[in-house]
């Protein structure tokens, strides 16, 4: 059985995307972050998106060519191209990138049995598709990569009205402030997952 993965870059106040401005310096560009990013992920072999992220995401489809590119950054868009991708979308008419799917609702019912199928982890990406599967008890995990900046309001992590309790299973802090925390839900943990 799969792991859902829910995992974003945030503000230290919880934000993943600030109401003004953007959240900082969030290392995407920092090699020691992108490689570890890379590294944690690359075990996940079924990315679930909405119709933002994916388009955001889309851009490591063709990541590999750009001229000068970094070993993290082919690496990474090697690893995100072999990976199955399924966009949640009532709008996107046809997808642009390989192993990329469509379904116009989200369907706990359906994610739970992918999960269960499941010889890989599976990550959600996304707060709004994410707030779905965390209020249907889905998420197995959170990924939380903090940035040093507070940005006073915006589109939170967690939804508003959901309680869980987590328990910290790794932390690691790297030289350009980024914090990464890994928790996983009590019931994951008390089952053995």
């Amino acid at each position: 059985m799969g792991k859902l993965i829910y995992s974003m870059i945030t503000s230290l106040d919880g934000y993943t995307k600030a109401a003004e401005g953007d959240l900082g310096d969030g290392g995407a560009d920092d090699e020691e972050v992108h490689t570890f990013i890379g590294d944690t992920f690359r075990p996940v072999r079924t990315f679930l998106y909405g119709r933002r992220m994916y388009e955001t995401m889309v851009f490591w489809e063709t990541a590999h060519t750009l001229p000068d590119a970094p070993p993290f950054v082919v690496q990474f868009a090697r690893d995100w191209q072999t990976a199955d991708k399924i966009v949640y979308s009532t709008t996107l008419d046809s997808v642009s990138s390989e192993r990329t799917r469509i379904e116009r609702t989200f369907d706990p019912d359906a994610v739970r049995a992918l999960k269960a199928e499941s010889d890989h982890d599976l990550s959600i990406d996304g707060p709004t598709l994410a707030a779905q599967a965390i209020k249907a008890g889905l998420v197995d995990e959170y990924y939380l990569f903090l940035t040093s900046t507070v940005v006073g309001g915006g589109t939170r992590f967690f939804p508003d009205g959901v309680r869980l309790e987590l328990d910290l299973v790794e932390q690691r802090a790297f030289a350009n402030g980024l914090i990464a925390a890994r928790y996983r839900t009590r019931s994951s943990t008390e089952s053995g997952s």
